[in-house]
């Protein structure tokens, strides 16, 4: 993992145009049965334009941005010993079907602990209208190759 990287903000993604039915997979794929996230008038009787996405739905469109630091040949990352260490996110106002979120991931931090590299990446989305909707932090953990594979590396 290339701590250097540390900083770097990549493009922004694609627009991601929020689908009312989207939103309801992804609802149910959580377990929620609340009315918001499955019936357009429930969620307009309390101020929404229409279904409202569950409060972990950023992750959707915070894929695009993580593809962008995984296959970054400069940030070094093995995909294949990537494990997601922490999810957090800082909301402006809830997304709704409709939405056409724009995402821009910068990393805010990359550190190495115990042999392990760990990086915060940060992912802003916006509006069609440019607003902040909401921020997804996730940290990944690139483990350290073990003892075994890091003598056949070496000697290869």
């Amino acid at each position: 993992m290339n701590p250097e990287i540390q900083g770097r903000v990549y493009p922004a993604t694609a627009p991601y145009l929020v689908g009312r039915e989207k939103i309801r997979e992804f609802a149910r794929a959580v377990l929620s049965a609340s009315p918001l996230h499955l019936d357009p008038e429930a969620a307009r009787q309390a101020g929404h334009a229409d279904v409202v996405a569950p409060p972990t739905f950023p992750v959707v469109v915070q894929e695009a941005t993580l593809a962008q630091l995984l296959a970054d040949p400069e940030a070094g990352v093995d995909f294949t010993r990537v494990v997601h260490g922490d999810q957090r996110f800082s909301y402006t106002r809830p997304i709704v079907a409709g939405d056409e979120l724009t995402a821009t991931l910068t990393i805010t931090a990359v550190k190495q602990l115990g042999g392990h590299s760990m990086v915060t990446a940060s992912s802003s989305m916006t509006d069609a209208s440019g607003a902040h909707v909401v921020t997804a932090i996730s940290t990944l953990v690139v483990r350290a190759p073990e003892p075994d594979e890091a003598a056949t590396e070496a000697a290869a």
